[in-house]
């Protein structure tokens, strides 16, 4: 196969987003993979998001295909997971996008040369470290450098990833969409990341940080690159939120039971089990499931929110 004989389409959201979607639009179309198609599901924007973005329609059409449609205007996770099961988007690669971003060059070819080492029938998905700027664009960090192997265990209690470094191949995305078809998700990238390793496929994660995450004051989920923000993610989940969240998910994973490997069935239950036990059976169930953090403070964290029932 040739360089460019891959159709690659990215999915981005979009909603109000007028300050920051063209130099988004740019850095896309400065990417060094040459034929790109881009579909646009834009969530009741009322800034002129949408009129920037019928601006580049035409500019858009060297690098491939450009389609705007109206989301379901149920917020972040619906407008993704509506792209995600939509059929009339097929491509042989899908990446994600957020609306204020700044994609590096090669992101998309990064991604592209590791799933062309593959076997294009195994379901696969390619993320990466994100580098970390203001408003205004000045870098301040990056997001966290981790090292552990990104399988299920980890995906049940961790998201290491943002959606907008996330790339899947067609066997994924059929994946996804299945599942997605069954049960909403509470984000898009986390629920990629528990199915993907849940069937028994492939994830890499790329150390190298090939996308400029903005980080707003108001993000629901930052970048988690200071101590401040470490320690309000740490407040949430004593708080009990991220119990909430694994509810979701693993009420999700129940309804996709079938597209399960025995390996990931027998480590669900045993997590499961132990959510739901006393205090000595919800350590053994932790201990006996194999579910990690990635790093030694997080899975501190994650052992102490367990036995206190706040995970």
């Amino acid at each position: 196969m040739s360089k460019e004989d891959l159709r690659v389409v990215v999915l981005m959201g979009t909603k109000d987003g007028a300050a920051f979607i063209d130099e988004q639009l740019r850095s896309l179309f400065a990417q060094s993979r040459l034929l790109v198609d881009l579909w646009v599901s834009d969530d009741g924007s009322v800034d002129g998001t949408t009129a920037i973005i019928e601006t580049w329609k035409s500019r858009w059409r060297p690098k491939g295909r450009m389609t705007l449609v109206e989301g379901p205007r149920q917020g972040f996770a619906a407008n993704f997971r509506s792209m995600i099961v939509d059929r009339r988007i097929e491509a042989d690669c899908y990446a994600f996008c957020d609306q204020d971003d700044i994609w590096e060059p090669d992101r998309l070819e990064s991604a592209i040369s590791w799933m062309r080492t593959q076997d294009a029938k195994t379901p696969l998905m390619f993320c990466s470290r994100t580098a970390t700027m203001t408003e205004t664009g000045s870098l301040v960090g990056h997001s966290p450098l981790f090292a552990r192997p990104p399988t299920f265990r980890n995906a049940l209690v961790q998201s290491i990833a943002g959606g907008n470094t996330i790339l899947l191949n067609a066997a994924a995305r059929d994946l996804l969409a299945r599942a997605s078809t069954r049960t909403g998700f509470v984000s898009h990238d986390w629920w990629a990341y528990l199915i993907v390793t849940a069937a028994g496929g492939i994830v890499r994660y790329d150390p190298r940080p090939l996308v400029r995450y903005r980080q707003h004051a108001a993000n629901l989920v930052g970048a988690n690159v200071s101590w401040k923000a470490r320690f309000s993610r740490l407040g949430r989940l004593f708080k009990g939120e991220f119990a909430g969240w694994t509810d979701l998910n693993l009420d999700g994973l129940a309804l996709n039971r079938d597209l399960l490997t025995e390996d990931a069935t027998a480590c669900l239950d045993l997590f499961t089990r132990g959510r739901n036990g006393g205090l000595f059976r919800r350590l053994a169930g932790l201990r006996q499931s194999g579910v990690y953090r990635q790093t030694v403070s997080g899975n501190l964290g994650l052992y102490l929110a367990f036995v206190l029932g706040r995970i």
